[in-house]
C-alpha cells in the first residue's frame, strides 16, 4: 500500500482543522485503553450536543508503519459536523500485532467507550481499507467468546474495505498482508475474522468504494454486499469516482457521500 502525497497533506491538515475549529470541537483527548504504546485512542467532542459516536479505524494493510494520523482528518471533520469521534490506534503487524492481538485491541478500544462519559446508544464504525475490514468485523465480534461485547456497533461504514479477507489472501492484496495479519493461509481462524464469513450482521453496512481503486478492488465491496443481502442483511455499495484514497480526502465528493450516509442515520 502506498500513501499518496494528497493523503499525507490531508493528515497534516487535520491538525490545523482541529486547531482552527474554535468552539466547533474540543481538542482531541488521548485516552489509553490498555498498557501498550499502541493501545490508545483520541476522543474529540463537538461543542454542543452530539449526533452520535463514530469510531474511526485507520488503514494501512494492518502494518506498523501506518498509524492513526491517517484517521485524524476524518475525525476532525466529523467532530466539526457534530459527531463525537474516537480515532483509535492498535497493535499492527511488525509491532506486536496480527491475529489475535490486532482484533483484541480494536475490541478493547470500542469497549473502553463504556468507561467514558459518552453516549453509546449509537456507535458507528468507520474504517478505510484494512480499517474497513476491522470496522465491519467489529460489528460481529460479540458472537465469539473471546470478545464479549458491552458496546455493540449499530452501523458500519466501510471505505474501500477489505471485507472479503479470504478473497484478499487469494488475490495477494498488499503483497502478503493478509497472511502476515493472520499468520498463514485461510483456515478456522478466518471464521473469527473474515467479514464475508460473518454475514448477516445485525448492523447495516455501507461499502463506499472508488470505481478506479487498484489497491483494493471494488469487487470486494460488491461481493460482500451481494452475500449480505442474500443472507437477509441490510447492506449497500456506494460507488464513487476516484481511487483508493479519494474516500478519505475530506475535500472530495466521495467524502461528501460518506457524510450523507451519516446524516441519514
Amino acid at each position: 500500500m502506498r500513501i499518496t502525497r494528497r493523503v499525507l497533506l490531508a493528515a497534516v491538515g487535520a491538525t490545523a482543522l482541529v486547531a482552527g475549529c474554535g468552539d466547533d470541537v474540543t481538542d482531541p483527548e488521548r485516552i489509553a485503553y490498555g498498557d501498550g504504546d499502541a493501545q490508545f485512542g483520541e476522543l474529540t467532542r463537538p461543542s454542543g450536543s452530539s449526533r452520535g459516536l463514530v469510531v474511526v479505524i485507520h488503514g494501512g494493510f494492518w502494518k506498523a508503519e501506518y498509524d492513526l494520523g491517517l484517521g485524524r482528518p476524518l475525525a476532525a471533520d466529523l467532530a466539526a459536523r457534530g459527531w463525537t469521534t474516537w480515532n483509535i490506534e492498535f497493535r499492527r503487524v511488525g509491532a506486536g500485532g496480527g491475529f489475535p492481538a490486532t482484533f483484541d485491541d480494536v475490541h478493547a478500544a470500542i469497549e473502553k467507550l463504556a468507561d467514558l462519559d459518552v453516549d453509546t446508544s449509537r456507535v458507528v464504525t468507520l474504517g478505510h481499507s484494512a480499517g474497513g475490514h476491522l470496522a465491519t468485523w467489529a460489528a460481529a465480534r460479540g458472537r465469539f467468546d473471546r470478545w464479549p461485547t458491552a458496546v455493540p456497533v449499530t452501523e458500519v461504514v466501510s471505505q474501500a474495505g477489505v471485507v472479503d479477507l479470504t478473497g484478499a489472501y487469494d488475490a495477494d492484496l498488499g503483497s502478503g498482508a493478509v497472511a502476515a495479519l493472520m499468520g498463514g493461509p485461510p483456515g478456522p481462524d478466518y471464521d473469527l475474522t473474515d467479514p464475508l464469513r460473518q454475514v448477516p450482521l445485525d448492523a447495516p453496512v455501507w461499502c463506499v468504494h472508488g470505481r478506479a481503486d487498484t489497491v483494493v478492488s471494488p469487487e470486494q465491496s460488491v461481493r460482500y454486499v451481494d452475500r449480505a443481502r442474500a443472507a437477509g442483511a441490510t447492506a449497500e455499495v456506494v460507488e464513487v469516482d476516484g481511487d483508493h484514497f479519494v474516500v478519505i480526502d475530506t475535500d472530495s465528493e466521495a467524502w461528501r457521500r460518506t457524510v450523507e450516509i451519516l446524516d441519514g442515520l
